[in-house]
């Protein structure tokens, strides 16, 4: 089985749509869904869930104001201060600050405080015309996205295996951080979808050298090269020098953004046959 996860470094450079592209193009794969704090995959694969499944993690700290005598305790003992007096003088748990630790739960001498496990965060196994999708939903303001992504990818794995099927593609979250690492590790390659921006191109040499800090063979598609082509050449020069393969330059083209409103790819929506062959030239190389 060959893993293959799409990057790009920041959002809106196109890696969704590079991603439901090669889905067209592979005959057989499990995709799933990495960016699980904004996944929109699913916005092109229009999947039908079949199964659903709460992701535990960490611990919810209550505090009983019946059972609370105010002795502040909890607050003098907790560091990430998420535990503050109220004007009753009561304990009181900010829960955006807690870090579930359990420390204020064991020491209360009112035993006031009790924890219980989040499952605010939830993963699906979903079928599509393109084959299963794994993927993901958190609750507002939760957190352990790189936890969710890893698991994600290991129930893509299982199931690729026992559905006998060769491929797993990942769509990566943007940026560098965990869920960004998580996406990566393990992985047998990484494509770089490079945005002809500042921005874009700034972020895309984070995740670069993110890839090559796991030795993870990687490639890069330039998208909208038409945009900024003095960048281009700028970053084409640098993937030479890198030694990064560089697949494709595509040019900007309104055909992504319609083809996402028809809740398509823009293979199947694109008439544009140029357009169709660079992004086979794409999967040959990375498959």
């Amino acid at each position: 089985m060959r893993e293959i996860t799409v990057l790009s470094g920041k959002g809106g450079a196109g890696k969704t749509s590079i991603t439901a592209a090669l889905a067209s193009l592979c005959s057989k794969a499990v995709f799933c869904d990495n960016d699980v704090d904004a996944s929109d995959l699913h916005l092109i694969f229009s999947p039908q869930k079949q199964q659903c499944h709460p992701f535990e993690y960490g611990w919810e700290m209550t505090i009983d104001p019946q059972k609370c005598n105010g002795c502040q305790l909890c607050e003098s003992l907790c560091r990430f201060h998420a535990i503050q007096m109220n004007k009753d003088g009561k304990a009181e748990m900010k829960p955006f600050q807690c870090e579930g630790c359990r420390l204020c739960e064991r020491s209360c001498p009112q035993n006031a405080i009790t924890s219980q496990i989040n499952k605010n965060n939830h993963w699906f196994i979903s079928s599509s015309r393109f084959g299963a999708l794994v993927h993901a939903e958190m609750g507002v303001g939760e957190e352990n996205s790189g936890k969710l992504v890893s698991l994600i990818r290991k129930e893509s794995r299982d199931l690729a295996k026992q559905l006998n099927i060769e491929y797993v593609i990942n769509d990566g979250p943007p940026g560098i951080g965990c869920s960004t690492i998580a996406s990566i590790t393990g992985t047998h390659a990484v494509l770089v979808v490079i945005e002809t921006s500042e921005s874009g191109w700034h972020d895309a040499i984070r995740v670069l050298d993110l890839a090559k800090k796991w030795d993870v063979p990687t490639y890069a598609v330039i998208n909208k090269y038409d945009l900024n082509e003095s960048l281009s050449d700028k970053i084409k020069i640098y993937l030479k020098e890198k030694k990064i393969p560089l697949l494709a330059s595509i040019p900007w083209s309104r055909e992504f953004v319609e083809a996402i409103e028809q809740q398509q790819n823009i293979i199947e929506y694109s008439q544009n046959e140029e357009l169709k062959a660079s992004l086979h030239h794409v999967w040959d190389a990375i498959k």
